[in-house]
């Protein structure tokens, strides 16, 4: 099977079609390739962006697959607001299809595909799906709920996905290498474990080669303290744009159950990690996100908090390395510590 990679790199500065020529490249489901083209991404019309990331692989959140996904001639910049779907507030990366897109020196390299058509209106009317959810509440559609359907399965075995990774300018030759042999070592690692007496061996062993790697031991759970049976609950009162350190991992850890949870939420260690006692700015508050399974809008118990910069890097994620996606991570207010402005410099 095919498999285009973007005209477009990551850094490159692309600038996004009139609403006119985006509406005509879409079918009557207003999308192209099965992804969709959102009433939230009108506002970008007519402006010059760079390119976060060329979105050739992703990961999918709706039915958790094992594997990634690919997908063709797609790029990341921006984030959803939500504006259209109910005030969702998961802030999700946008993915652009290069039909979208053209060059800024006005030299266009392809034309853009005509399809079916689409009004502003239909569009609209796109973001929710016919039939309501539970109490008559509406069901929303967005490019998380329908990036299953847009992608194919892509093994982690598939080398051209790490040439991709290279070529996109997504990622350097040596940070492709450095993901590539940490993820080899952890897997060494995991097929020791059962092995009577090999198991304490291969994590010392682990550790130090990830010390001396990336500055810091393997990201498992639990190496200092025990899960707790009832975690608890602690709250900062945080607002857009206050400062905050996160707490080491070993505070974390003294918050959370078996399961890695703290009421709920998922510590992933993994990729959470490595952002620990760092400083960072506040984005929002999330009560409220859009179920990708459901299409139904789920209420938090209680509103996390998301971080300006602190995203997946996919460094850690089995089957799905270097996935530019950049899912913000969510983090409990007892997770975190407010510091002055000035402790960011």
């Amino acid at each position: 099977m095919t498999w285009t990679l973007s005209r477009f790199s990551a850094g490159e500065l692309v600038e996004v079609r009139s609403k006119q020529e985006i509406l005509a490249t879409l079918d009557e489901r207003g999308c192209v390739d099965g992804l969709p083209f959102m009433p939230e991404m009108l506002q970008y019309c007519g402006q010059r962006v760079p390119v976060r990331a060329v979105a050739h692989k992703t990961c999918e959140t709706a039915f958790q697959t094992a594997q990634g996904r690919r997908l063709d001639a797609t790029v990341h910049f921006g984030r959803c607001d939500g504006s259209a779907h109910g005030g969702c507030q998961a802030a999700c990366s946008l993915f652009w299809k290069d039909a979208w897109l053209k060059p800024v020196d006005g030299a266009e390299r392809a034309r853009s595909p005509a399809g079916a058509g689409c009004s502003e209106n239909q569009l609209w009317g796109l973001t929710e799906k016919q039939g309501a959810g539970a109490n008559g509440n509406p069901l929303y559609a967005c490019q998380a709920t329908q990036i299953f359907a847009a992608t194919r399965p892509l093994p982690w075995w598939n080398l051209r996905q790490y040439v991709f990774d290279v070529r996109s300018r997504n990622h350097s030759i040596g940070r492709v290498a450095r993901v590539g042999s940490l993820a080899l070592l952890r897997n060494v690692a995991r097929w020791l474990e059962p092995i009577r007496g090999a198991r304490g061996a291969s994590r010392r062993f682990g550790n130090l080669v990830h010390r001396l790697v990336t500055g810091r031991g393997m990201p498992f759970l639990f190496a200092s303290s025990k899960p707790l049976v009832k975690t608890p609950s602690g709250h900062l009162e945080l607002k857009p744009g206050d400062w905050v350190r996160i707490k080491a991992q070993a505070e974390i850890e003294k918050t959370l159950d078996v399961t890695g949870r703290n009421r709920g939420l998922s510590f992933d260690a993994e990729e959470m990690a490595p952002f620990c006692g760092g400083t960072y700015r506040v984005v929002r508050s999330v009560s409220q996100i859009v179920d990708e399974a459901t299409g139904a809008m789920r209420k938090m118990k209680e509103p996390c908090i998301i971080l300006d910069g602190v995203a997946c890097r996919a460094e850690y994620a089995r089957c799905r390395l270097n996935c530019p996606r950049g899912l913000y991570s969510y983090w409990r207010e007892l997770w975190l510590e407010r510091v002055d402005p000035e402790a960011s410099d």
